[in-house]
């Protein structure tokens, strides 16, 4: 028991290093990328990307169902059943790998069908070859999954961030001798699929060496798969939902704008993948405690207090990030990639202040799942996805980006924001009022902050890239005394100490 916890926390520690650094060396890397690869190029690698990120669909939901079953025979230790689990999970996701490689293949040849009015000829050709690495990557990672799943479900967070972390470095530095060399996005994607393809040798052989994965291939049980399959059937209805409203504007951009509008885009894209991190670094953590806590029918009320300790957390992190983006973002952009993307900040805000909320409540998916009571969500998110699809085409053809961006945000508002709370309260008896409450005592503490980015925005014109950095420390220590003092309670600033006074106290014993 002591050693998960253990795990967890430094699990957590990591996965918040992970982000910092990959955070950090994404801001550096990508305007580097930019400058090497030219802004059609990139728009070009950032429209094939996305149409092959729709072949993530094949998983069918799979992938996210397997900690739960596998927490349910583990709270039994029924390893016989686990290695049944995994048998099942490796034959299902070859399958899903081969048609995957089928379906991008076909794609591929017929890239002409999907961005005739947007792209050039040349472009297309080169499309069509991104497209059939990146198939051949996506193909392999499907079976590959079940590894990750495996070591995720044993809470063995220590090794995956460390690799993660490892992975994150080293692929900008194979990347960038690459790019200096004169390659473009071609080399750039066959040197991601290699990385891609030696990372997951690694979990396998992780798997089998240390964690002692077994595998049983004989009577599989067809009636597992029939409830693993509609259970997951609604995840992956979540997973057409994600990826029409991170993607499809994407798609919508290329076809009716072209490669220069798609790499705008793009950029505020990545700001918001950025974004999106710092709140999955800890709930993906929590993951498998969720389903264990369910499967061990824990009360409603403590699925709440970690659903609401988890959400402050999170809250307190975003603000810090939102917050500042708004005040200080514009100036970023400009001296991260240059003039002329000056959308890319309104893009970014459309994209990212309506997400904010459903990124403190993103515990409750897991706990949704782990309830198996996430067929509304799923089919509340398919109506408004339908909404953003149907509002985003018009507002794309007139306004590009910022259109589109204009329609995800009101999609996500309605649906993210309202309904969800709702549905939270009602049918998963989370107590939501209980979790606002909680989350409201952190706003005062905010205000300080605020008024402060206020002052600099409109009363100091930043010049060069030294005093941005100076202003945003400033920011960033007064946001974190003020909350320190004034919003957190006692656990969080417990949380906030307890690294601070180990590394005192190892300063000391040196000394």
């Amino acid at each position: 028991m002591k050693k998960n916890v253990s795990q967890l926390k430094v699990g957590v520690i990591l996965s918040y290093i992970q982000m910092a650094l990959g955070s950090l060396i994404s801001l550096v890397y990508t305007p580097v990328m930019l400058k090497y690869m030219g802004q059609n190029e990139y728009g070009l690698y950032n429209i094939a990307s996305a149409i092959i990120s729709y072949l993530g669909l094949l998983n069918f939901g799979f992938g996210s169902s397997y900690i739960r079953y596998y927490s349910r025979y583990k709270v039994n230790k029924d390893e016989k059943s686990i290695a049944k689990l995994n048998g099942l999970f490796i034959i299902v996701f070859a399958c899903i790998g081969v048609i995957s490689l089928i379906c991008g293949l076909i794609l591929s040849q017929n890239a002409k069908l999907i961005f005739d009015q947007g792209l050039t000829a040349a472009e297309l050709d080169k499309s069509k070859i991104l497209m059939i690495i990146m198939t051949i990557n996506m193909s392999l990672s499907f079976p590959a999954s079940v590894f990750t799943s495996y070591i995720t479900a044993q809470e063995r967070f220590i090794y995956q961030k460390l690799l993660n972390m490892i992975n994150t470095v080293i692929n900008p530095l194979v990347m960038l001798p690459v790019l200096m060399m004169g390659y473009k996005s071609i080399a750039m994607v066959v040197v991601s699929t290699s990385i891609t393809i030696t990372v997951n040798s690694l979990n396998m052989l992780y798997c089998f060496k240390k964690l002692k994965i077994k595998f049983i291939f004989k009577n599989v049980d067809f009636r597992l798969l029939k409830e693993i399959a509609y259970f997951s059937s609604f995840i992956a209805i979540n997973s057409i939902i994600d990826q029409i409203n991170w993607s499809i504007d994407k798609l919508l951009i290329g076809r009716f704008w072209g490669t220069a509008s798609a790499a705008v885009y793009g950029l505020a894209a990545q700001l918001n993948t950025i974004y999106l991190s710092f709140s999955s670094s800890i709930s993906n953590v929590f993951t498998p405690k969720i389903h264990k806590m369910i499967a061990s029918n824990e009360s409603d009320i403590e699925i709440t207090n970690l659903f609401t300790k988890v959400g402050r957390l999170q809250f307190i992190i975003l603000m810090l990030v939102c917050t500042g983006l708004i005040f200080f973002g514009r100036t970023f952009i400009y001296f991260w990639v240059g003039p002329g993307y000056s959308d890319v900040y309104f893009i970014a805000m459309l994209l990212i202040i309506p997400v904010t909320v459903p990124l403190t409540q993103n515990l409750g998916i897991e706990i949704q799942r782990a309830k198996n009571k996430h067929q509304l969500r799923s089919i509340i998110y398919l109506i408004i996805a339908i909404m953003n699809v149907l509002i985003s085409i018009p507002l794309c053809k007139q306004y590009g980006g910022i259109g589109c961006a204009i329609g995800t945000a009101i999609s996500m508002f309605i649906g993210n924001i309202i309904i969800m709370n709702i549905v939270y309260h009602k049918s998963i008896h989370i107590d939501i009022i209980y979790f606002w409450k909680q989350i409201v005592k952190i706003v005062p503490s905010l205000l300080i902050p605020i008024i402060f980015g206020i002052v600099v925005s409109y009363f100091y014109e930043i010049k060069s890239i030294f005093i941005l950095a100076l202003f945003i420390a400033i920011y960033s220590l007064i946001y974190v005394l003020s909350v320190f003092f004034l919003g957190m309670n006692d656990y969080e600033k417990k949380l906030l100490m307890k690294p601070l006074k180990l590394i005192l106290n190892r300063k000391n014993i040196k000394d």
